[in-house]
Order: C-alpha cells, then sequence, then structure tokens
C-alpha cells in the first residue's frame, strides 16, 4: 500500500498561546522602531488597549487587523508563525557583486556603532520648497545582518501643506549607510523609488559627539521651484526619551526661532550652499 502524500497526512495542531506569544513578540519588533505607541495606534487604527493585548500575547487579531498590520509593516501572515527574523527575503548582496569589487563591499558597509550610533536622530534641515522655513524630523537608525538602515517619515503636516497623501504607506522612506573617510552617506528612498535622496554627515566635533552636520539633495529635475541641495544636522537621541517624543509631535515645517541655536548655527541659512 503505498504511503499517504505529505498533503494528506495529518498535520500537528499548533498551542493557540505559542501563536499568540510569537505574533506579540513579532510585533513588539515591528513596533521597536517608533517612538509612541500610542502615536502608532493612531497610524494604524487600532485601539491601544487592545494592540497592548497583541503585544502581550493576549489576542489575536482579526483577519481584517492582521491585513492592515501586515500591510503597514511589509510583512505577511507567517508573522503568526515564524520569528520576524526570518521573514526577510533573500536576495543576492548586491554591493559585494563582483563587478563593484573593491569599490564597495565589506569596507563600507562597516560602520563601527562608536562612530554613528543606533537609535533616534532628530534632523533639521532648510525647506526646499520654502526658504524661510525648516523641516524637522525624526529618523530612526539600526543595524541588521551588517548593515545600517535608517527609517523615518515624512511629517505629516509637511505633505497636507504640499496636497500629498498623508497616508503612512506614502510618507515612509527607508535607506542604507555607507561609510566615508570623512563621515557616512545615506541613500534613501520612497516606497517603489518614486523619489530618493542622498545624504552626508560629518561629526561635527569632540566637544559636541552627538551633533553631525552635512547636506541633502533630492533627485528632482532642475527647477526654477526649488532647491535641490541644503544644509542639514543630525543630532543623536538616543532611545526613547522626552526629546524623541517631543521631536515627533513637533516634526514638519517650523520656523528658524523654534530650532536650537546651535543647530542653525551649523546650517548657516545667511549662505548659500556650495
Amino acid at each position: 500500500m503505498p504511503s499517504p502524500s505529505l498533503s494528506s497526512r495529518p498535520q500537528p495542531e499548533q498551542d493557540p498561546a505559542k501563536l499568540r506569544s510569537m505574533f506579540g513578540r513579532n510585533l513588539q519588533i515591528l513596533s521597536a522602531a517608533y517612538p509612541s505607541v500610542a502615536g502608532l495606534c493612531r497610524e494604524l487604527g487600532i485601539n491601544r488597549t487592545q494592540f497592548n493585548r497583541y503585544l502581550s500575547g493576549e489576542s489575536f487579531p482579526r483577519p481584517d487587523v492582521l491585513h492592515r498590520i501586515c500591510r503597514f509593516f511589509g510583512v505577511d501572515a507567517r508573522i503568526l508563525l515564524e520569528p520576524v527574523e526570518a521573514l526577510a527575503p533573500s536576495a543576492q548582496d548586491l554591493l559585494n557583486h563582483p563587478e563593484l569589487e573593491g569599490f564597495f563591499g565589506a569596507e563600507p558597509l562597516d560602520i563601527p556603532e562608536v562612530n554613528f550610533p543606533d537609535g533616534f536622530y532628530r534632523f533639521v534641515r532648510r525647506s526646499f520648497l520654502d526658504h524661510t522655513q525648516l523641516v524637522l524630523g525624526l529618523v530612526f537608525v539600526k543595524r541588521r545582518d551588517g548593515y545600517t538602515f535608517l527609517r523615518s517619515y515624512e511629517p505629516r503636516r509637511a505633505m497636507r501643506g504640499q496636497g500629498l497623501s498623508v497616508a503612512p504607506r506614502d510618507r515612509e522612506f527607508r535607506g542604507l549607510f555607507l561609510r566615508q573617510q570623512e563621515g557616512v552617506i545615506a541613500l534613501a528612498s520612497h516606497r517603489d523609488t518614486l523619489s530618493c535622496s542622498f545624504n552626508f554627515l560629518s561629526r561635527q566635533s569632540s566637544f559636541r559627539p552627538n551633533i553631525w552636520e552635512g547636506y541633502a539633495t533630492r533627485s528632482i529635475r532642475e527647477s526654477v521651484s526649488g532647491q535641490r541641495a541644503t544644509r542639514m544636522v543630525y543630532e543623536h537621541l538616543g532611545r526613547f526619551s522626552g526629546q524623541v517624543m517631543a521631536t515627533a509631535r513637533d516634526a514638519g515645517l517650523v520656523s528658524p526661532d523654534s530650532v536650537p541655536e546651535y543647530h542653525l548655527r551649523l546650517l548657516r541659512m545667511d549662505q548659500e550652499f556650495r
């Protein structure tokens, strides 16, 4: 008698408690980049009390809520079954491709954390569209699999002011840092590479080791409607703190008088960027 096929063999039942625990752990990891659980719940449209039950492994989301969570974080329903670290898609390491050997590879990817630490950064730069205002934002930097990544969201107020979508999916951008002789560079992109930016940052001085100065550029055609490059300042805020929460609340277009004097000095708004 032929043995039954794999599909016909009874599959072991999953322990609901273990599934809830796995989902809660995965959700904690995915949520770690957000400074405010309350703000994340608003973005997701989920009651905070219910979201805390998901985090603690006390409850499962409904199918429609699970779909919303998966779409928001860019994962699939396997977060119910497998550690989120195992869900990353496999791909060839582009920066170590033979065509780029000696030009990229391991050296630029090796950014010692003492030189550019993980955590939240407050950034400020002049608006590309309105030279009288500044853009204040929050960036989260983390290391994973030998890479240094950034993740952030365009400020909602700034997007709304340009008549653009304020949906989290449309505001999110991510990027990769590479080490340079005098600092680091970051290549960041919105979803589907609809627009990109290139940033260069160098540590300001040993007296202010939490400050990096540099510039940001955007990938657009030359136009009279705005600049393509401007100075930028990064300030390391660490992990979760009052400054992180305050920056998340205030992010958007701000006036120069609402920015620390030291940051304004580095931005040199009275001098043309060259």
